[in-house]
C-alpha cells in the first residue's frame, strides 16, 4: 500500500443479535472485520469508544440507539481523536443500527477534517446491507471521495475474506 491510512471503527461486545436470538460476542463483529483488515493493509487504528459505554445487553442498547437517532445525538467519544492531517484513506467501521450508523460515528465526523481524504466505509450488520450509510458519509463529507461500502454479515464475519480481500483490491488498498 503507498498511501498513508488509518483504520477507524466503532464496534459493540456483548450480547448481540443473531439469527433471530442472542448470543454474547466476546469481541464485536466490527471489531473482528478491523482486525482482519488491520492484518493486511499495515495501518494506523483508532478504536472509537464511547465516554458514557453501552450496555452490554442487546434491548437497552438499541432503546439508547433509538433515542440519539430521534435527538440527532452525538455521544461524546472517550479518548482524544487522531490526528488526521497526513492520512490519505480513512476506512471507517462500524455495526448497523436501526438502518444507520451509530450516531457515535457522526461525533467523530463532526470533529476531524476529512476534506480531500478518501473514506472508505465497511460495517457489519444483522440483516440490513450497507442500509445506505456510504451515501449517509457523501452528504456529511461532501468534499471527501467516500467509496462504496463494504457491507458483512456479523454472523459471517470470519468468513468474510474473499469479499473484504476483493473490495480492498477494488479500492487500491489491498
Amino acid at each position: 500500500m503507498t498511501e498513508r491510512a488509518l483504520l477507524v471503527y466503532f464496534s459493540r461486545n456483548g450480547e448481540n443479535y443473531y439469527r433471530g436470538g442472542r448470543r454474547n460476542l466476546e469481541v464485536g463483529n466490527t471489531a473482528v472485520l478491523a482486525g482482519m483488515i488491520a492484518d493486511r493493509i499495515g495501518c494506523d487504528t483508532y478504536a472509537i469508544e464511547a465516554a458514557d459505554p453501552y450496555s452490554d445487553t442487546y434491548d437497552p442498547t438499541v432503546a439508547r440507539n433509538v433515542r440519539e437517532q430521534e435527538a440527532d445525538a452525538r455521544p461524546a467519544i472517550a479518548d482524544p481523536l487522531p490526528a488526521i492531517a497526513g492520512y490519505e484513506v480513512v476506512l471507517l467501521g462500524s455495526p448497523v443500527w436501526n438502518m444507520r450508523a451509530p450516531m457515535i460515528m457522526y461525533t467523530f465526523l463532526d470533529a476531524v477534517e476529512l476534506a480531500g481524504v478518501t473514506v472508505m466505509p465497511f460495517v457489519t450488520h444483522a440483516m440490513s446491507g450497507m442500509s445506505g450509510i456510504d451515501s449517509d458519509y457523501r452528504k456529511a463529507l461532501p468534499d471527501s471521495d467516500i467509496r462504496d461500502g463494504l457491507a458483512v454479515l456479523g454472523d459471517e464475519v470470519d468468513g468474510a475474506a474473499p469479499e473484504l480481500d476483493a473490495w480492498l483490491r477494488a479500492n487500491g488498498v489491498g
